[in-house]
């Protein structure tokens, strides 16, 4: 293979990891037995597109590597306070909707905004992504719930239910 060879075929593999990528959160959201009939077999189509496939063609042409992912993007930089709240309901709710889906176990921050929104569209609340994790920031910083990063990197950051409060209060 040549280097326009390999570049071709990783753009069709970087393709398909972009289409692929976005079932990682549904399958999270999944009974448990679908959830482990999927989780295996989709990690391992990730572990090979990426550590098999994409080395062997980074082994031989480095330069076609991208660049590393920069460590300290942030998703957004709203916050709670600037969010406009059409309903003085919709505040209480989406609280209710994050700490349902949060555990006491600590979970990507993208995985809790991905189920969150989920919850918003089935009760019929419109909100996006950033009002949540605006949200869920607020939280974090009056100790409702714990976090592990900055809850502003949804990729790199966790969060989980806070031991020592309820969702009530």
């Amino acid at each position: 293979m040549d280097k326009v060879q390999a570049a071709e075929i990783q753009r069709h593999m970087l393709d398909a990891a972009a289409a692929i990528s976005p079932a990682e959160p549904i399958i999270c959201t999944l009974d448990e037995m679908d959830r482990e009939a999927l989780a295996a077999p989709f990690t391992k189509l990730i572990m090979a597109l990426h550590f098999e496939l994409l080395h062997t063609i980074y082994t031989r042409y480095p330069d076609l590597r991208p660049p590393a992912p920069d460590r300290n993007e942030v998703d957004t930089t709203l916050r709670w306070e600037d969010v406009v709240l059409q309903d003085p309901d919709f505040e209480a709710n989406l609280d209710s909707i994050i700490f349902s889906v949060l555990s006491s176990r600590l979970q990507k921050t993208a995985v809790v905004l991905s189920r969150a929104l989920e919850g918003c569209k089935s009760l019929g609340l419109s909100v996006d992504l950033e009002a949540i994790g605006a949200r869920i920031e607020a939280l974090a910083d009056a100790d409702r719930l714990e976090a592990a990063g900055d809850v502003r990197k949804w990729h790199h950051s966790e969060v989980r239910l806070n031991a020592e409060t309820s969702p009530e209060n």
